[in-house]
């Protein structure tokens, strides 16, 4: 335990005032997972619920069990947030719904991906949520209008576009909030081509579960996609025969289209920190390290969002019309419309995109690795 209790306050109220909206008198139900393992901590739920009741809040919590499989029915659950003004997910079943519709007269729903004590305590939970969701909205419309939007990494990941001329529904959000706002809305992959580099391994998206969840690559290998098709892979032919049949199985567990590209997004908060090498637990990896800059994912691998299979991209560029707004996994706000604006107005933004965290699941040779 790192954090002090200040600090765990402050994360908690970041989520439940900024974020949820919660005022005083409203209630609130907190969903959290009933097995111990590892994913969420195990004591997070109770530190919420409580620091809710401190604030004036009608606050109630339900367990449900871990689903690794596609989010169920639970009518019961369904029930219970009914009956609440915001539901605040501690759990995967909230991630596994982000992209179903919302109901007609929902209560408000929120997903945080801080998953601990540490990390609602840490930067990452106490930046103030309003000013993520300001730079988020200049994100998404920078990309809007650019000309060209060209990705590049050290591996070799060179891949453009534009979404200029798109509909609107290119940018592609999601029907839950996101505590903390850490990646900007997903962009359709039919408006792109190129190459993605992928190293070290393959790993689900956190939709569903399955065996084997990764695939190990012991050098990278290269996806060729033109729009929404992987049109290609090449590299050493153990890795690329690896990949093919990890893919087909997967797609073939559950009816999908294996080589289909839903779209990409990458980081865009930099107190996001993972200090666990990502081989510990690709599982909970995947499902929280993706908020730092230095990681751009592709949702790949079935053509309902968002895809079975996660292609992971380290320390990326993304330049729009020329300007490297991400340039080698380092976020400048600066260089978008209104991004300096943003930072004067929130100096702690300033401060933490001055000195970000670094660590997003390396190993000790600075790659992401199987093990």
């Amino acid at each position: 335990m790192t954090w002090d209790t200040a600090r765990l306050d402050d994360g908690i109220s970041n989520l439940l005032q900024n974020c949820a909206e919660c005022a005083p008198g409203s209630s609130i139900l907190v969903v959290f997972e009933t097995e111990a393992d590892g994913y969420y901590g195990t004591e997070t739920a109770d530190a919420v619920a409580s620091r809710a009741a401190h604030l004036g809040l009608s606050a109630s919590s339900v367990g449900i069990p871990l689903h690794r499989a596609a989010a169920p029915e639970l009518s019961l659950l369904h029930d219970e947030m009914a009956q609440a003004d915001c539901t605040v997910f501690f759990a995967r079943y909230g991630d596994q719904m982000r992209f179903q519709p919302l109901p007609q007269h929902a209560p408000r729903r929120v997903i945080s991906y801080a998953l601990d004590e540490d990390m609602l305590a840490s930067p990452f939970g106490t930046l103030p949520y309003q000013g993520f969701a300001r730079l988020e909205a200049l994100i998404n419309a920078a990309f809007a209008k650019a000309r060209e939007i060209r990705v590049t990494c050290p591996r070799g990941t060179d891949f453009s576009g534009s979404i200029a001329s798109a509909p609107e529904d290119a940018v592609k959000n999601v029907s839950i909030k996101r505590f903390p706002v850490s990646v900007f809305a997903p962009l359709d992959a039919a408006y792109f081509r190129g190459w993605v580099a992928q190293d070290g391994f393959l790993t689900g998206t956190g939709s569903r579960y399955y065996e084997p969840y990764s695939c190990p690559l012991d050098a990278p290998i290269y996806f060729a996609f033109d729009g929404n098709r992987i049109i290609d892979i090449t590299g050493a032919k153990h890795n690329v025969a690896a990949a093919r049949a990890h893919y087909n199985a997967v797609a073939d567990q559950f009816g999908l289209d294996p080589f289909f590209i839903h779209s990409w997004h990458a980081g865009i908060h930099p107190g996001c920190r993972y200090d666990r090498p990502a081989g510990d637990s690709l599982e909970r990896w995947s499902g929280s390290a993706f908020g730092n800059p230095r990681l751009l994912h592709f949702h790949t691998c079935g053509a309902e969002a968002p895809g079975e299979i996660s292609l992971n991209v380290l320390d990326p560029t993304i330049a729009l019309d020329g300007v490297p707004v991400w340039d080698a996994g380092f976020l400048r706000p600066e260089r978008l419309q209104g991004g300096a604006a943003l930072l004067s107005d929130f100096p702690d933004l300033a401060h933490i995109f001055a000195e970000p965290e670094r660590a997003v699941g390396q190993s000790a040779d600075g790659r992401l690795r199987f093990r």
